[in-house]
């Protein structure tokens, strides 16, 4: 067995590939390491097409094993168990621009599977996956179109970094995922700290040239051990069908798509697509429905291609860079900690604002290292009603994630510190109605709700989306194009591109792009992301009209906290065996408190006066001794030489014998008795904190003021 290897110099890491020592029967498989991060990746393709098989069944999954960082599983069977939410996204950010890279029609069953072996906890295994899947197929016998390279930027100090680590990574005011081709751009994502657009596309140029290196090292695998690509059959459109679709619709499919709303344009298609199916039956009478349908699709799609690029006409009526009429509000949903609903045309999302203790922040376990929590949570919700169907409610699928991750990282930079807001945020965006773009409503919704919520936010963050239409010459080059500016469900169907791009009046905040062809020129990305920068005043001055400032107050539902500082020796009394003193304290005051390593005590309450209360238990728990202070106290004890009372809680001071009164004491019972409750003066602490107490001067204290009454 041959092992062959290559390596490549991405920022300060090297990368490397190596196939032959795994997975021998998978049809490609390598090795990819970074540090001492390691992921096996492998590529298989079924040679058979599936019985009815009417499109491509492309899976990828990634699995990060336990193993890799030297760990246990947790849970009663110590076995991995579903996908956490790292997992499924980077399986999506892997899917996604591996898709568009392998032939039309091709409907072989085929599946990437990523393993993670080894976690160094410096350097992410998402990005190896991502090389790994396009090495493996590359080598492989799988048709694939061509080699794809991934990389990750950040940027620190106004440098950019290729491939930053964990560490540097909490410096980074960008965080971008960028894969490409030898000269195109395939996919990105990520998020930025409202990064100016002309940093942002300084960036992405940045990106393409690491990806070129990474490019060449899996040619030069492939060189070494490439496969010779397999024979296969694609399944077409079909001339003849082809033929009876256009003399039955040709003339009439424009007059379809062009209805005014999304219900009435569905109807009068599918009316069309009635039509066409009785006459190829007629003609063709063993045809199938996949066959139909796929010869009904493509003379729709090239009659809503040739409208846009001939006649600049998009199927709602609008021109090429025109928005649909927007809507924001705020504040409709009663006893929610905030509400923001925005409508853009026919899709629209409801954004539920509700605050929390931290400790209700949401811990993540991932074995390969980064952020282990996080206080900002958005949920995103896609219920059948919201296109007009029946379905299954029930468990969150990989889409919804994925949406959910990319409003999430695009409102969050805006979001106050935990020092300045001390709150855990869950936004749940629940979409209302679906016509193209539902997660950059999503954004707008949260955006507003929060700022209903009284959520201090540097700016609000709105979200747009940018479509493409191309016309393609024989070689399969980009001859004219038409960038679409917030694109509906139809647009995004037959269409080429979706290019989300979410952020501020100062800079981007968070992005996404998905292609169906095979990559772009980054000039059309460029354009695109001055296109949507330009869009967004105007969706951000419509979100204005719902709510242009963050409420000065929070909502009379939402917990009101305050913060006290105690001495963080002082943590466990605080606590108590097993939790039993802050547990006592929530219970008698009605709050939540959660305490920080540095002694910050963070109380919630619903009510001022429970707030008040947990403040004096608080106090009166974690209180110093002071010297020159007075206390009053209970008598716990007596001795020969004096009496033991009770300081603070939990805290006692003896009162020597000579202290107890102004006169010769002969025994300690005659002037007090365990039980009674004593006034003392704290006259000092020694080197070993025993507390020294004088009723004495606490005597000559009082006189001295009812002298002076």
């Amino acid at each position: 067995m041959s092992i062959h290897k290559v390596t490549s110099q991405v920022g300060s890491g090297e990368i490397t590939i190596e196939a032959g020592r795994f997975a021998p029967l998978a049809d490609g498989a390598v090795m990819v390491q970074l540090g001492e991060t390691s992921v096996l990746v492998t590529a298989v393709s079924q040679t058979k097409v599936r019985d009815g098989q009417d499109w491509f069944p492309l899976s990828v999954e990634y699995k990060e094993k336990a193993s890799a960082a030297g760990k246990f599983p947790g849970g009663y069977f110590k076995r991995e168990g579903r996908p956490t939410e790292k997992e499924i996204l980077t399986c999506r950010m892997t899917d996604r621009p591996l898709r568009p890279l392998f032939p039309k029609g091709y409907f072989y069953d085929t599946q990437i599977v990523a393993l993670l072996l080894s976690a160094d906890g410096v350097n992410d295994a998402d990005i190896l996956a991502m090389n790994g899947a396009s090495a493996a197929l590359h080598i492989s016998d799988i048709p694939f179109a061509k080699p794809i390279g991934a990389v990750r930027v950040g940027r620190i100090d106004g440098e950019f970094v290729a491939n930053p680590t964990h560490d540097e990574r909490e410096e980074s005011d960008l965080d971008l995922v960028y894969v490409g081709s030898k000269d195109e751009v395939i996919m990105i994502e990520g998020a930025g700290d409202e990064v100016p657009e002309e940093i942002f596309i300084k960036a992405l140029n940045f990106a393409q040239e690491k990806v070129q290196v990474l490019v060449a090292a899996q040619e030069e695998l492939r060189s070494l051990c490439g496969k010779e690509k397999r024979q296969y059959e694609l399944k077409v459109a079909q001339q003849d069908l082809l033929d009876v679709a256009y003399e039955v619709a040709g003339d009439r499919i424009e007059d379809a798509i062009y209805k005014p709303s999304k219900h009435e344009r569905g109807a009068a298609v599918e009316a069309l697509r009635d039509e066409v199916r009785e006459a190829i039956l007629a003609k063709f009478p063993d045809t199938g429905s996949f066959e139909i349908d796929q010869a009904f699709d493509f003379l729709q799609k090239k009659a809503f291609r040739v409208s846009i690029l001939e006649k600049g006409k998009r199927a709602d009526g609008r021109g090429v860079g025109d928005l649909r009429p927007l809507t924001g509000e705020v504040g409709m949903i009663p006893r929610v900690h905030g509400s923001g609903f925005f409508a853009r045309g026919e899709t629209s999302a409801l954004g539920l604002a509700t605050l929390a203790p931290l400790d209700e922040a949401q811990m993540l376990d991932s074995y390969v290292g980064g952020v282990d929590s996080k206080r900002f949570i958005l949920h995103y919700n896609f219920p059948p009603f919201s296109v007009g169907e029946t379905g299954r409610m029930g468990g969150i699928n990989r889409r919804e994630i994925g949406h959910g991750a990319l409003a999430e990282r695009s409102v969050e930079p805006v979001i106050a510190s935990e020092d300045e807001f001390p709150y855990a945020i869950r936004v749940s965006s629940e979409v209302m109605s679906s016509n193209g773009s539902t997660s950059m409503a999503t954004v707008c919704a949260a955006s507003m709700a929060l700022m209903d919520a009284g959520v201090p936010l540097k700016r609000p963050v709105a979200g747009i989306s940018v479509g493409l239409v191309t016309d393609m010459d024989e070689a399969g080059n980009i001859k004219r194009y038409e960038r679409l500016l917030d694109i509906i469900g139809s647009e995004d169907f037959f269409g080429d591109m979706d290019f989300k791009l979410c952020g501020t009046t100062e800079g981007v905040t968070g992005y996404q792009l998905d292609l169906k062809l095979p990559g772009i020129p980054l000039t059309i990305l460029e354009e695109a992301i001055i296109q949507a920068k330009d869009a967004r005043a105007d969706v951000l001055a419509a979100m204005a009209e719902g709510i242009a400032e963050t409420r000065p107050a929070i909502s009379k539902y939402a917990p009101r906290i305050e913060s006290v500082k105690i001495n963080p020796d002082r943590i466990g009394d605080l606590i108590g065996p097993g939790g039993k003193v802050i547990r006592g304290i929530q219970a008698e005051s009605g709050t939540e408190l959660s305490v920080d390593e540095d002694g910050t005590v963070h109380i919630y309450a619903i009510k001022q006066e429970g707030l008040e209360r947990a403040k004096q238990l608080i106090k009166a728990r974690t209180a110093e001794i002071e010297v020159g202070e007075t206390y009053t106290g209970k008598v716990v004890s007596t001795t020969n030489f004096g009496a033991f009372m009770e300081v603070l809680p939990g805290k006692d001071g003896m009162i020597h014998i000579s202290q107890l009164a102004d006169f010769r004491v002969e025994k300690v019972e005659d002037v007090v008795k365990v039980g009674d409750m004593v006034t003392a003066k704290c006259i000092g602490i020694d080197e070993k904190g025993r507390v020294k107490m004088s009723r004495k001067e606490a005597m000559k204290e009082q006189e001295a003021e009812e002298v002076e009454l």
